[in-house]
């Protein structure tokens, strides 16, 4: 089979596509063949060494991914194989991630996909999808899990709607019925938050943020689902309810974050920092069902009409993929894996 790998960390160029033996599921693991790869910023941070060295000789990035089962290792039903699903976390923890033809994981880790949904949607489930779920379900008054009616009456402002978790966040919002308002740079994101189903776009390098939302929420947000928290925290502080909650997934521009400690202590704040791979094991199962379920009631649809477009690259050309994420392209950058 076909596969990126690399040896070292380093910048895209030490991502290499090579030949390798089709590899074989072991016990409570299915192979699956991969149709489409999707990149998240943790998959080139973990290339490029940023979230620290690897810990594997040689590794196949990406965590991602969605394809077809062709064969199950012992103690999986066997009716699996054939079976179109959707990858999550394939390289936490392994050496071989969905950036190659055929790719093994944990039996659980490859999540059933209704035939109406495409391997595009499959591929940009994962990560983005799973945070949005853990951001939407942490705040002390809310819901634990997601469901039509189970953000009724919630206020969710979602930060970088125009990104692949704040566009999954402004989704899941949505279908569990909160009013979703979404923070924007500019006219061309404010589009693509607005095709992604949020009810509300804020500019928010013009005129007053905070009048405008306040206008929407007299009582403050509920969640903010934040990706740059030393950038945006003044904003967060300014629109948020009494015991409200931050959750943050991302701190993009690395701005040093302040706190007022007084006043979060009075508005009783809860801050929720989100990242998957620590998550644990109930709230990770839990986000799995709840998005499976999301993508049966057609939640999660992609591409530019739906306010998440597609940036394709053929798997020799997973390092120009690797350039684009990491240079902020907006939308969703996939792999095509399958000819």
């Amino acid at each position: 089979m076909k596969a990126i790998i690399y040896r070292d960390n380093g910048d895209p160029d030490v991502l290499r596509l090579v030949d390798r033996d089709l590899p074989a599921p072991r016990p409570g693991e299915v192979r699956v063949r991969i149709a489409v790869s999707g990149i998240n910023p943790t998959d080139w941070k973990a290339r490029s060494g940023a979230s620290g060295p690897k810990h594997f000789p040689e590794v196949t990035p990406h965590l991602d991914g969605a394809g077809t089962i062709d064969a199950v290792g012992e103690g999986v039903d066997r009716s699996r194989v054939g079976q179109r699903v959707w990858l999550f976390l394939a390289a936490a923890g392994r050496p071989t991630g969905t950036a190659a033809e055929f790719s093994v994981v944990p039996a659980e880790r490859a999540v059933p996909l209704p035939d109406e949904a495409g391997f595009d949607v499959g591929a940009a489930l994962g990560v983005p999808a799973l945070t949005a779920h853990r951001a939407l379900t942490v705040a002390e008054d809310g819901p634990r899990r997601l469901r039509p009616g189970a953000l009724d009456g919630k206020v969710v402002l979602a930060a970088g709607g125009a990104g692949a978790v704040g566009h999954a966040v402004i989704q899941l919002a949505r279908w569990a019925g909160a009013t979703v308002i979404s923070t924007i740079s500019g006219p061309e994101k404010a589009r693509l938050a607005t095709a992604a189903g949020a009810h509300h776009v804020i500019n928010y390098r013009e005129g007053d943020p905070a009048a405008e939302i306040r206008e929407i929420a007299p009582d403050g947000v509920d969640i903010v689902a934040e990706v740059a928290l030393g950038a945006n925290l003044a904003l967060d502080m300014a629109v948020l309810r009494t015991r409200g909650t931050i959750s943050t997934y991302g701190n993009d521009g690395g701005r040093p974050v302040e706190l007022d400690v007084m006043r979060n202590m009075v508005l009783n704040t809860r801050f929720q920092f989100v990242v998957l791979y620590t998550v644990g094991s109930e709230p990770l199962a839990a986000a799995v069902e709840d998005v499976a379920a999301a993508v049966r009631g057609g939640a999660l649809p992609v591409g530019e009409e739906h306010g998440l477009p597609l940036v394709r690259f053929p798997l020799d050309r997973t390092a120009d993929a690797h350039r684009a994420v990491e240079s902020g392209a907006v939308g969703k950058v996939l792999v095509d894996v399958a000819s």
